[in-house]
């Protein structure tokens, strides 16, 4: 009779499943034991040892195909091969660290979906007199733009860090948003357009959170995307944004218009 332990005893010993170590029979990576006289495989030490190579690999990340090669290879072949297998892992550890930041991200709302430097800029607008619903609106806007036109968002959000350090165009925006609600042909709000217009035709800086995203887009479809995103707002709304957008053109301005390609 042959010494040794049964399948049940060897998977013990290693720290297995027995279907596991089916499981490597199958695939060859540890050579299957004959059966002794009364009908039972019997593991040896050299089972043994194989088992245990085999499900240090397999712990370590080694995919299953790549560890009979590795434990028949020479010390130089082994040695690459786990260099290579460290260097997949470094690069999965690194994956898996991005989407547990990205679930971190998403307790937190804006976070999942913007950069902080754009956070703490839409944390600001409140303060600084902007309603919810143009919060909201801008929020939105900007998830679109990083999206569409991703190598001018840095250089947008400067512009805009800008712009809410003039005391006028804020004004100007909490007078749009009280034009929200007034009747499309209410004359104030053409006065209102022109008024704005001209203030950010008189500050080149400023005139540059309009056409920043836009002049880095290879179309103007991307950008019309995200300029007219939201236009479903009141109709006096949409005429003041129309009437402004005209005004800039008029002035030379290259806005795309809504039905752009």
């Amino acid at each position: 009779m042959r010494n040794g332990v049964t399948i049940g005893q060897a998977a013990a010993f290693v720290g297995v499943t027995v279907k596991t170590v089916r499981h490597y029979h199958k695939l060859g990576l540890v050579e299957e034991p004959e059966r002794d006289s009364s009908g039972y495989r019997r593991y040896g030490s050299a089972e043994l040892l194989r088992l245990v190579q085999a499900r240090t690999l397999a712990a370590a990340g080694v995919p299953l195909a790549e560890i009979g090669p590795l434990l028949d290879a020479d010390a130089a072949l082994f040695a690459a091969a786990l260099a290579d297998v460290e260097r997949q892992l470094t690069e999965r550890i690194a994956e898996l660290i991005a989407q547990r930041d990205t679930l971190h991200r998403l307790a937190d709302g804006d976070r999942a979906l913007l950069p902080d430097r754009a956070v703490a800029l839409l944390e600001r607008m409140p303060g600084l007199g902007f309603p919810a619903d143009e919060v909201a609106a801008t929020r939105e806007g900007w998830v679109l733009a990083r999206a569409l036109v991703p190598e001018g968002f840095d250089d947008y959000l400067t512009h805009f860090e800008q712009a809410l350090e003039d005391t006028r165009l804020i004004a100007l925006g909490k007078r749009a948003a009280e034009a929200a609600a007034w009747d499309p042909d209410d004359p104030r709000i053409a006065e209102l357009a022109t008024a704005a217009a001209e203030h950010y035709l008189a500050n080149p800086a400023l005139l540059k959170t309009v056409t920043a995203l836009q002049a880095r887009t290879e179309t103007a479809a991307r950008y019309t995307l995200i300029a007219h995103h939201g236009e479903e707002q009141t109709p006096a709304a949409a005429r003041l944004a129309a009437l402004f957008e005209a005004e800039l053109r008029a002035a030379g301005v290259r806005i795309p218009r809504p039905d752009s390609r």
